[in-house]
């Protein structure tokens, strides 16, 4: 079968290989999350558990859509490396200076880009900073912005869930993670979205958004508080102020785009599953059956780079070779049928899927995304009790990336319910360390 998405280059044979096989371009405007299911079963059929893809023009890696082979590629590190220097397209100078996938994938000394003992290290302070978050004191916290965030767009009995909902609270409760004030958060907040934006004021942006978490981390240093920054700079692992910093954005980025996405998909299955919200709201399912339900469906994240081949050898049934880079199909291995019952549905509460990775360098942040995106979902759903779709369900769009799944919006309407006019009503944020 021919791919409508095959890639330039040499005809009928694989750039990272020279095998004969066709390659499947992973970018490009029509690859949204409707395309992308079908897109991993087509790959799947013509290649198996690894199949050859282009990730950006001229930028040709191994998709890993199987979930044996998943479970490999992420808990064997002398294989398979996470230290980008060891890609054999970026060594070779065949990757262009301007390429989109240049800043998901550039070196950074952050525990996402070390192998061993150093990740080791940087894990351990970063799992014990995300560790002595106060659960308790968290919930309150999500619960108290969330209802600051629902009040601002209550009064007008319509709302966009993704716009107004869902990209707004993780970012404040993170920046407040984070310890920041709520205008530097804002700042904070506006350089990120700039810097992801891939434009020609994204280096500018961030230039800022670097500034912002320096200035933090000096002042941490200073004067300890209880965050998750001062947790990271005084743990005993003695992480450099470098060290911190990119490990900040890590955590920063990865957290806040995974909780949006989180938020505004269970949102739209219980909007849209008449029998799913009729089991929620009489107590044979709870929300976290929901959460898992797209954990497994439509993890936030579709795919993440990468691994690197340290040597030689089979791995999928493709010859892969030195330096080769390895791209996580999170959700083509949750999808995988060998792992599935004969309906191809996962089981409620079976929690073995693959959104978070595996092995040494699973998420750390995990419990605290989902406490958050639990609170979210429970809050709206309490204090908007009849919420519904403003627009047929088949005209919901999924975000355009092959990287990241989430809505690009939920139209919602609903009764204009009675709620504190003023935000300061509502408890006051404390800290969550």
């Amino acid at each position: 079968m021919t791919s409508p998405y095959a890639a330039d280059g040499p005809p009928g044979r694989c750039p990272v290989t020279g095998a004969a096989a066709p390659v499947t371009a992973l970018y490009g405007p029509d690859l949204d999350g409707d395309a992308l299911p079908a897109l991993y079963e087509q790959l799947r059929g013509d290649h198996g558990p690894v199949a050859p893809v282009s990730i950006a023009p001229g930028v040709e890696a191994w998709l890993v859509i199987g979930h044996r082979e998943m479970l490999q590629l992420t808990r064997d590190e002398q294989d398979f490396s996470h230290d980008p220097r060891r890609w054999s397209l970026l060594r070779e100078g065949r990757v262009p200076a301007d390429s989109p996938i240049l800043p998901m994938v550039g070196w950074r000394p952050a525990l996402l880009f070390a192998d061993g003992q150093q990740h080791r290290r940087m894990r351990a302070a970063v799992s014990a900073a995300l560790a002595g978050i106060n659960g308790h004191e968290l919930r309150r916290s999500v619960r108290a912005t969330a209802e600051e965030v629902i009040v601002s767009f209550a009064g007008r009995s319509e709302a966009d869930l993704v716009a107004d909902y869902a990209r707004k609270l993780p970012m404040r409760v993170i920046t407040t993670l984070l310890g920041l004030d709520d205008e530097t958060g804002r700042h904070l907040v506006e350089a990120l979205a700039g810097t992801a934006a891939a434009t020609g004021g994204s280096a500018d942006a961030s230039k800022r958004m670097g500034a912002i978490l320096l200035q933090l981390i000096e002042e941490k240093r200073r004067h300890r508080g209880n965050d998750v920054t001062s947790a990271l700079l005084h743990h005993p692992a003695q992480l450099t102020d470098e060290e911190v910093l990119h490990n900040l954005v890590v955590m920063f980025v990865a957290g806040n785009q995974t909780s949006v996405n989180w938020i505004a998909t269970t949102l739209r299955i219980l909007l849209c599953d008449p029998q799913f919200r009729s089991s929620l709201t009489g107590g044979h399912l709870s929300v976290d059956d929901a959460l898992d339900l797209v954990l497994w469906r439509f993890p936030p994240t579709q795919n993440f780079p990468a691994r690197y081949a340290t040597r030689d050898m089979t791995f999928g049934g493709q010859h892969i070779r030195t330096g080769d880079m390895l791209i996580l199909g999170l959700a083509g291995a949750n999808a995988d049928p060998q792992i599935l019952p004969d309906d191809g549905s996962p089981v409620v509460g079976n929690r073995s899927h693959l959104a978070f990775g595996a092995g040494p360098h699973i998420c750390p942040a995990q419990d605290p995304a989902r406490l958050i995106t639990r609170t979210a979902v429970d809050t709206i759903r309490h204090r908007l009790p009849d919420l519904e779709l403003a627009i047929p369900q088949s005209e919901l769009q999924w975000m355009k990336s092959p990287w990241s799944k989430g809505l690009a919006a939920l139209p919602v309407r609903f009764t204009a319910p009675v709620l504190p006019q003023h935000p300061a009503h509502s408890p006051e944020p404390q800290p969550m360390l």
